[in-house]
């Protein structure tokens, strides 16, 4: 065999092993794609309970505000905030950063640790008044 034969086998066994590659990683990654869509698709109910307790904790604080007697422009320049900011908290759109919510506690008269169980109370209320609420409907479905 020539060397030019030789060569031209060798540039198509390498053309051949470097689609091979392109193709295993093609693969590859495609597999990492499912993968995260199925663990994105199954953390839907850990999602919603996070979204009833962010709500929960704005709806407190809103709450305490209202008990306050305050305007949510009075909190933001108490906290040296937006008015913005503390509506999206009241939102649930965002979170209010610890030392903020630390602020807001002492500005309402009451303990952090109270608005955060408060707020994790709330959440598996609604969770567990959600869930029931479902058993009755499929009780009900069943009987009729």
């Amino acid at each position: 065999m020539s060397t030019t034969r030789i060569l031209t086998i060798f540039a198509a066994v390498l053309y051949l092993v470097f689609w091979l590659a392109v193709i295993a990683v093609s693969i590859y990654l495609l597999s990492l794609i499912i993968r995260a869509l199925k663990k994105y698709i199954n953390s839907g109910e850990v999602r919603k309970e996070k979204k009833i307790i962010r709500k929960s904790l704005g709806e407190l604080l809103k709450e305490n505000r209202l008990r306050c007697k305050m305007t949510q422009e009075f909190v933001a320049e108490t906290l040296g905030v937006s008015r913005q900011a503390v509506s999206k908290w009241e939102n649930g759109t965002s979170d209010p950063s610890t030392s903020n919510l630390l602020a807001i506690a002492r500005l309402y008269g009451v303990s952090a640790e109270e608005l955060l169980r408060s707020a994790g109370d709330g959440g598996k209320q609604r969770k567990e008044s959600g869930a029931r609420s479902a058993e009755n409907s499929a009780s009900e479905g069943k009987e009729s």
